[in-house]
């Protein structure tokens, strides 16, 4: 089937548009669900970074969150400010900066699952398992470019 013969009628309807759409409803939805922690996205997506790889550079850090050096700065200030992480020089390199999350880092991430993972059930609340799954599949195919994706972050 060709690209224009699956063309909806009315351009709002566009696929384009339709990501945009719902994009910025989950985009909120995601920020009110946060909210109940105190953090943002960034924030979350730190914290869940620091999860994932246990203590790290901040260098690593920078490039795992694809923002800009300013931009991570600010974020592990808040999150220090918080107690939820904390920077400490490398023993091996005083150059280097190595990022830990805390105790109370932790007990916030798992807060943060919590929130998201209602917030996810509520959206999905229309599509069986096996529709969430190819959802999934086909979504972390899209196109885009970690260029893209640290232009857009550092726009927020």
């Amino acid at each position: 089937m060709e690209a224009e013969d699956i063309r909806p009628h009315r351009a709002v309807d566009r696929l384009g548009m339709l990501l945009a759409r719902h994009g910025t409803v989950t985009n909120i939805r995601m920020r009110q669900a946060l909210g109940v922690t105190g953090l943002t996205p960034r924030h979350a997506i730190a914290l869940m970074n620091l999860d994932d790889n246990g203590p790290m550079g901040q260098q690593a850090l920078i490039e795992a969150l694809a923002v800009d050096p300013s931009v991570l700065v600010a974020i592990l200030n808040d999150l220090e400010r918080d107690g939820l992480a904390e920077r400490r020089r490398d023993p091996a390199d005083r150059r280097r900066h190595i990022v830990e999350m805390t105790a109370a880092g932790a007990d916030a991430l798992t807060k943060v699952q919590e929130a998201l993972t209602a917030m996810e059930r509520e959206l999905c609340s229309g599509l069986d398992e096996k529709e969430i799954v190819q959802l999934y599949g086909l979504l972390s195919r899209i196109n885009t470019s970690a260029e893209e994706e640290k232009q857009a972050c550092n726009e927020e």
